[in-house]
């Protein structure tokens, strides 16, 4: 499903695999950056949960040390492993957690990598604020957090100033897969979830959706 909000082009995938959309979004950003060319690309909004679920570590040289469960254990689980080319750590991604990839050309925004990064933290700060969500940030920490637990990692790559990548809002996945690693690298600290803070007031994942595009709708 595909729909056009304040010129930015935001597209539900549903649920899909890691690759397939690591794929998509490698062509979606090659899009962006040739559009530039003919004067700019609003930018594109991908909405997917991964599943089946998985794990993803960056090439950061002790990422893959924090990967804590066997190849055993993660396939009775049903989770997979792969390497990504973001920044960050290791990281979860499965059902019940919306991750959102934001494919925006930086310059037409005027922004760096530090400012997309702080950009992106106060999306998801927007966002949680809906459900009446207080969230903050971590100056020694990138995400959003809650108390000192993590409710949302972020993770980014850039190409010709155009970003791919993004963030992952833990809506209401399965938080027992984050003990298969140590979350983004970041010993004694742990994650939570929206559920987790409303209980049964937690929205559904449609809902998460619709406070989502209407943030970044507001922003771009």
């Amino acid at each position: 499903m595909t729909e056009k909000a304040a010129h930015l082009d935001i597209r539900d995938l549903g649920r899909m695999p890691y690759a397939e959309a690591i794929t998509l979004q490698r062509s979606l950003q090659q899009e962006v950056i040739t559009a530039r060319e003919q004067g700019g690309h609003p930018g594109i909004l991908l909405l997917v949960e991964h599943d089946p679920p998985v794990i993803t570590i960056s090439r950061r040289a002790d990422a893959g040390s924090h990967l804590l469960a066997t190849a055993e254990t993660l396939k009775d689980a049903g989770v997979e492993v792969h390497e990504t080319d973001r920044g960050g750590d290791i990281t979860y991604h499965g059902p019940g957690q919306l991750v959102v990839y934001p494919i925006l050309d930086l310059n037409m925004l005027d922004l760096r990598l530090h400012s997309y990064m702080r950009w992106l933290e106060e999306r998801v700060i927007e966002t949680l604020a809906h459900f009446n969500i207080t969230a903050h940030r971590d100056e020694e920490a990138t995400g959003v957090w809650l108390g000192p637990n993590k409710i949302c990692a972020l993770g980014v790559r850039v190409s010709r100033w155009v970003s791919m990548h993004g963030i992952a809002i833990n809506v209401d996945p399965d938080l027992s897969h984050f003990e298969f690693i140590v979350p983004c690298g970041l010993h004694g600290r742990g994650v939570t979830s929206m559920r987790e803070a409303l209980g049964d007031g937690c929205p559904t994942m449609d809902v998460v959706k619709h406070a989502v595009r209407t943030v970044f709708s507001a922003a771009i």
